[in-house]
This record gives structure tokens, sequence and C-alpha cells, in this order.
């Protein structure tokens, strides 16, 4: 008798186990981002007391800061969650993000200032970006240039952490002003590859 109790006590013991490793996987986060607008659902399967508002408008606000941050990747967003899910007490390891772009993407609109893309770009228009810093020579980027600030351009050479950026827009502008000749063309510079806010997508 004794040892069908002990028996009984392990089955029911390791059957506990089971189910609460269960419940909290249950546990998750969905973040939806289609780049200007971020959506956010949190799934609570233990029923902590949580509040899940508060938690849902704290991953909004920190994902939003996270896109606008160069170095932010799916890894660092998706850590970043985390943090935030277990400050409110929701212990989950499953964050899916998913976008516009797809899973696991993080897109963000950008507005192209300026004629140097031209004809493929025009002034003002927009563009939809993928945060990656995984470029290939060809690619449209934007970039934030330590001498021109934030800019967008195509790559045209990539020497391991350094990125080639040139214009599209080959026209050459003279002007003369007070006797003085200018000449305006497009720019061409070098960039480090963490200086990549990511890959323009769609335009």
């Amino acid at each position: 008798m004794a040892k069908k109790c002990i028996l009984a006590f392990i089955i029911i013991f390791i059957l506990a186990i089971f189910i609460g490793i269960f419940l909290i996987d249950n546990n998750s986060v969905d973040v939806y981002i289609d780049g200007e607008n971020i959506t956010t659902s949190t799934h609570n399967s233990l029923g902590n007391n949580i509040d899940t508002d508060a938690l849902n408008n704290a991953i909004c606000n920190y994902t939003l800061q996270s896109m606008n941050q160069p170095n932010t990747n799916i890894d660092t967003l998706k850590s970043g969650i985390n943090d935030i899910c277990l400050k409110y007490g929701l212990d989950t390891d499953n964050i899916h993000i998913d976008s516009s772009l797809g899973k696991n993407s993080i897109p963000v609109i950008f507005q192209v200032d300026g004629t140097s893309m031209v004809p493929t770009l025009q002034d003002k228009q927009d563009v939809l970006v993928n945060k990656t810093q995984n470029v290939h020579v060809g690619d449209i980027v934007v970039a934030n240039s330590s001498k021109y600030g934030n800019i967008i351009k195509r790559v045209d050479q990539v020497n391991n952490n350094q990125i080639h950026l040139v214009s599209d827009n080959k026209n050459v502008e003279i002007t003369e002003i007070n006797g003085v000749i200018y000449e305006t063309k497009g720019i061409s510079t070098w960039v480090d590859s963490s200086d990549i806010y990511g890959v323009v997508m769609k335009y």
C-alpha cells in the first residue's frame, strides 16, 4: 500500500511539473509593426494579477523608441520586451514579432529629403525600411553619416564594416554666387556598418 501511495504521489508530482511548464510556456507576447503603428497583445495563462493594459502600453512605447535607434535589431528588441514583461510580473520567452515585412522584421517609415536619389526616389517620398545592418551592393539604405546626418543612399561598395554610399542622381549643378562658381553634385561617402539604420524595401 505504501509503495502505491509513493508511486501515486510521484505521478501527481510529475504531472504538476508538466502542467506548470505548459502554463508558463503559454504566457506570450505578440507585437505587430507596420512601420508607423504598433499593436501589442499579451497572454497571461496563469491569471496573475498583471495590469495588461499598462504592460501593453509599455511594450508599445519601448518598441517605438527602439525603432528610432540605429543599432536595434530583432534580438535586442525581444530582450528589451522580455525585461519589461518581467518588471510587470509576466515571465515568458514566447515573444513574437510580426510586421508588414513578415515575421522577425522591424519596418520603419522614413521620408526622403532632397533630390539626390532622383530618379529612383523623389523629394518628400515615404519609403519603408527594414531595420537591419545586413546590406549588399545595390541596396538603398538609410544611414547616419557623421558628415551629412541622416541620408538615404545606394550601397556602392562593402569593405568589411565600411560601407560606401552614393547618390543615384548623377547630375552636376553649376551655380555662380558673387562671382564664385559652385559645383553641386550627389553625395559619395563612407559610413560604418553600425551607422546603417536599415534597407529600403518598398518605395
